[in-house]
């Protein structure tokens, strides 16, 4: 039967889709990367979705992040989410959590329920947990390394944390996880240099705070604010969705 996602089986067949329909994904983090993750997840026929992030949409969002509109500045990013999930698919089972992931909040998840998890999170000691946390439950996870500050959307790359170079986040993360004894990671991640964002107090978050009152993590805190745009963030989240499709799919050429 004709229906939104009748394109997609042409690719992945019907047995294929059936699959995608059955797994149960979650996104820890949906801002720039996470974000269009989410969105193309949704669009493949992924059934249930689990959407992990405690944001509201703020106006400097608007650039780079999917569900990020004027529209919807001010709302829970997962709220936002939410509505859009369903409306591209009314079927799908949405369970979102306003939550900022970290190992203080790791036992809110049971991560055995999921077939596989996508970790676009910005903080280490997060990524660290969720890498851990999956090992433990058996779960295929991939990870999302530094796109800030970046301009070169067709430098990124799959690869395992231990194959990486260049970028200063998969540097900390190979260092710890191998601490921890874990051999392997599978990782989107990029070889240009970052660069080193503009300091302009009068356009930085750091002089202009617009977080609404009680933010946890305001860009006040941050020792520098990042530099983005539409078209770094977006493309990582899009090869990190088609990594998790093709896998859960069991799609081979």
């Amino acid at each position: 039967m004709l229906n939104q996602f009748s394109r997609t089986q042409l690719q992945f067949g019907a047995e294929g889709m059936e699959k995608l329909y059955g797994a149960r994904v979650a996104v820890f983090g949906i801002g720039g990367v996470g974000g269009y993750t989410v969105e193309a997840l949704a669009r493949s026929g992924i059934g249930t979705l689990d959407i992990i992030d405690d944001d509201r949409v703020c106006l400097t969002n608007v650039n780079r992040q999917i569900f990020a509109t004027r529209k919807t500045v001010g709302q829970y990013k997962v709220d936002v989410a939410e509505a859009r999930i369903l409306e591209i698919n009314p079927n799908a089972i949405v369970h979102k959590y306003k939550t900022f992931y970290a190992p203080q909040t790791a036992d809110q998840f049971d991560f055995t329920q999921y077939d596989y998890v996508v970790d676009a999170i910005d903080t280490v000691t997060g990524k660290l947990e969720l890498v851990e946390q999956a090992r433990k439950a058996g779960v295929p996870i991939i990870s999302s390394m530094g796109a800030g500050n970046k301009v070169d959307p067709t430098a990124f790359e799959v690869a395992d944390i231990y194959e990486t170079s260049v970028c200063p986040l998969a540097r900390v993360m190979r260092r710890e996880l191998k601490k921890r004894g874990i051999e392997k990671l599978k990782v989107v991640y990029s070889k240009e240099p970052p660069m080193t964002p503009i300091d302009d107090m009068t356009i930085s978050c750091r002089t202009h705070c617009i977080c609404p009152p009680g933010t946890a993590r305001k860009c006040t805190q941050r020792r520098q604010v990042p530099g983005s745009n539409a078209f770094v963030p977006s493309v990582v989240g899009l090869i990190i969705a088609g990594e998790v499709v093709k896998e859960l799919s069991g799609f081979t050429r």
